[in-house]
């Protein structure tokens, strides 16, 4: 239970580090027409809605445990008997009315260290919503990284087709001065205009993703007014060799939806030893003190009389007909349930490690043949095709598929660089190594 506490204080104090007031400031001067990832960072932790839950979860279950140390109140009782209406209540002080009266003091003791198990449950619960926040730390920050590389490539996308536009512009405006000189056919000059088109749509459409991707990042980092503005200013990850090891129990381990699982189970089990403890009969003690002044009309002698007298009570329950046998069976049917979840969750965590470690080396691969090899053929073949085609070597159809080939090639590489990033953010995440 130690190990759980140190996880969940660990993982407490990087919520308070991202959320605090250093990361406030941050967030507000951080330019949005040149977002860096981590000023996006910043942002998230100050402003996302999700995580602003969590940490409302995460104080809802600190109070909870306050609850669970609470100590039983006393009861304190007060109360007149022996009241005669005919004789009345005769005259003097209250102490020396012709009525009974009597206060006592009642204490609930538990038995069966019943306080101790609710507070060892209360605080497994506060340990699991404390590793419930650094995962949706980690979760969101791996949403923010998503939308990121994906405001990224949109703005990549936009340029080559803006660059791409702008080549078949110039292209045009040549190709009517050939036309006129009578060097190229007006079939040449039509085939342009149409591929010319095509880059105009594709630019159209380019901007519109970039657009999509940035209410997706404006709205992690709580600035949909300013969608229009957000501009990602860093470059893509650079290439870098993923580890091949092994995935291993330590890795999945320190896992923060594991070490929630975790804490859970340790909840369960002093739930269910709660549950058990009901049938220690908790134990009522009392002390009450009696004033009994005596009526005139009953007293043999002149005056009246006084008394006063002492009790003490003890009560405890009687387990005639229901021995807490439906709040054990389902503390049992609890533990078991958060002890299978553990191992759900652990498979997954697995699971998640390898496809995402798989996935990483296959976007690594892809995206280094793309930036050693055919990005560089692409560009060279299509460079050639420009030189013949201003020199009348090869027709305009030649020039046009050279031109399609580089553009295809571009956006592929700047898709092959957004899934490597997203591929390194994912796997960085797996492991808790979100730098």
């Amino acid at each position: 239970m130690r190990k759980h506490s140190i996880h969940a204080a660990a993982g407490c104090a990087l919520a308070l580090a991202l959320a605090g007031a250093p990361a406030a400031l941050h967030a507000q001067s951080a330019d949005l027409a040149a977002l860096t990832l981590a000023q996006a960072e910043q942002l998230l932790a100050a402003r996302n809605r999700e995580l602003q839950a969590a940490r409302r979860a995460l104080e809802a279950a600190q109070a909870d445990t306050l609850v669970a140390g609470a100590r039983r109140n006393p009861n304190l009782s007060l109360g007149i008997s022996t009241i005669n209406p005919q004789a009345g209540v005769g005259a003097g002080s209250l102490r020396d009315k012709i009525v009974d009266s009597s206060i006592r003091l009642d204490q609930l003791i538990e038995r069966g260290d019943k306080r101790e198990l609710r507070i060892a449950t209360a605080k497994g619960l506060e340990s699991a919503s404390g590793e419930d926040l650094s995962d949706a730390i980690r979760q969101q920050r791996l949403a923010l990284r998503s939308a990121y590389y994906d405001l990224l490539l949109g703005q990549d996308k936009a340029g080559i087709a803006l660059d791409t536009a702008a080549l078949f512009e110039r292209s045009i405006q040549a190709a009517e001065l050939r036309l006129k000189a009578g060097d190229i056919a007006a079939a040449d000059v039509s085939r342009l205009r149409v591929d010319a088109l095509r880059a105009a749509n594709d630019a159209r459409s380019a901007q519109a993703d970039s657009r999509r991707a940035q209410l997706a990042l404006a709205y992690l980092i709580g600035a949909e007014a300013q969608a229009d503005a957000i501009r990602a200013a860093d470059a893509w990850p650079a290439l870098a060799e993923a580890d091949a090891g092994a995935i291993t129990d330590a890795l999945i381990d320190v896992r923060p939806d594991v070490r929630a699982a975790r804490a859970r189970v340790e909840a369960a089990r002093s739930a269910r030893e709660l549950a058990r403890s009901l049938r220690t009969r908790d134990v009522s003690v009392g002390m009450q003190y009696d004033h009994y002044p005596v009526n005139p009309a009953y007293a043999l002698g002149s005056g009246a009389g006084t008394g006063n007298s002492y009790s003490l009570f003890m009560s405890m329950p009687l387990f005639a007909r229901y021995y807490y046998e439906g709040e054990i069976q389902g503390a049992e049917v609890g533990y078991n349930a958060a002890q299978e979840f553990l191992e759900k969750v652990r498979a997954q965590a697995r699971s998640e490690l390898s496809r995402a470690l798989s996935d990483l080396q296959a976007a690594a691969e892809r995206l280094r043949r793309y930036d050693e090899s055919l990005l560089a053929e692409a560009k060279k073949a299509a460079d050639a095709a420009e030189f013949a085609y201003g020199r009348g070597a090869i027709g305009v159809m030649d020039l046009l598929d050279a031109r399609r080939t580089l553009r295809a090639t571009q956006i592929d590489a700047a898709a092959a660089h957004s899934d490597y990033a997203k591929a390194l953010a994912i796997w960085q995440a797996g492991i808790g190594d979100m730098k």
